[in-house]
């Protein structure tokens, strides 16, 4: 049953072909468990008290509170597939409660640190440095996610417009508007890219010095590079830009429900987590103004 709950996850679902193989991965370590553990069982007649023995296995192995919860989402998914199927008449994992983890605030850079990315002279005028300016333009301009950014078409700008068609996790669609100076950017990679790449028929936006479509390794390459010149982070992932987009946006006065439809967030949940950051500023502006802070 489980290649069948992964052909639902992955063509009914929409799930990203990553978020695929780790419930793979994760249900195929529980059916190992359950060998070890009884070798008469099987995933559809478990009970509560044996997902519950893995867990703790997995606690005593200290693997980390977050993984441990990822891997129980796995589980639940897996039991709810199979009780809409009727293969199962009652559900093992409905009394799985998540561990407590450790609240980690999101990082992200300065706004000084920001404007001297873009404003020393780190890119060049050729085909390359606009192509890497425009990468880095658009994560942070947009907050969209690594693998958005590599998606994008052509025909996804819309230049007259200024905004740009992203798509998202699960095919979700959504428009983002541009500023001038990026609008402009595009333009002119695109001129540029038409002279450098001519004979290369290549619907996607963003093209490697080859003219082949981006690749996760090449965007972050890129990212840390540039990030890593101007900021004082220890981590400079594309992620980190998509963080940055968020805080600097709710530290600029931006409403919430707005930052959660840019960043194209299900649910204000996972938005909130950036306001925090935007918290602390506020108190800082209140420790300054206020005449009894």
């Amino acid at each position: 049953m489980i290649n069948s709950f992964l052909k639902y996850i992955e063509f009914e679902k929409r799930y990203s072909i990553h978020t695929v193989v780790s419930y793979k991965n994760d249900l195929d370590q529980f059916n190992v468990f359950l060998s070890t553990f009884d070798s008469k069982l099987n995933l559809e007649s478990v009970t509560y008290q044996h997902i519950r023995s893995w867990v703790i296995s997995l606690v005593e192995d200290k693997i980390s509170p977050s993984s441990v919860n990822r891997k129980m989402a796995s589980i639940r998914s897996y039991y709810k597939f199979l009780l809409k199927s009727s293969i199962i008449s009652k559900d093992p994992s409905l009394q799985l409660r998540a561990l407590r983890t450790p609240k980690r605030l999101p990082q992200f850079a300065q706004e000084a640190e920001m404007q001297n990315l873009f404003e020393l002279d780190n890119f060049s005028d050729d085909f390359e440095g606009t192509r890497d300016r425009l990468i880095m333009e658009l994560l942070y301009a947009t907050g969209m996610r690594r693998a958005e950014l590599i998606g994008l078409k052509t025909a996804s700008v819309n230049i007259v417009k200024r905004q740009i068609k992203v798509v998202g996790k699960r095919n979700k669609e959504r428009v983002i508007p541009l500023t001038v100076e990026v609008t402009n950017l595009v333009q002119k990679y695109l001129k540029l890219r038409e002279i450098e790449h001519m004979n290369e028929a290549n619907y996607f936006l963003l093209l490697t010095d080859k003219g082949q479509p981006l690749y996760e390794t090449f965007v972050y390459r890129k990212v840390k590079k540039y990030l890593g010149a101007t900021t004082s982070l220890e981590k400079n992932s594309p992620h980190i830009l998509r963080h940055t987009f968020a805080t600097h946006l709710l530290n600029n006065g931006a409403n919430l429900n707005a930052v959660k439809e840019l960043l194209g967030h299900s649910s204000l949940a996972a938005t909130q987590v950036y306001t925090h950051n935007s918290l602390d500023k506020l108190k800082k502006v209140f420790e300054k103004a206020h005449p009894k802070a």
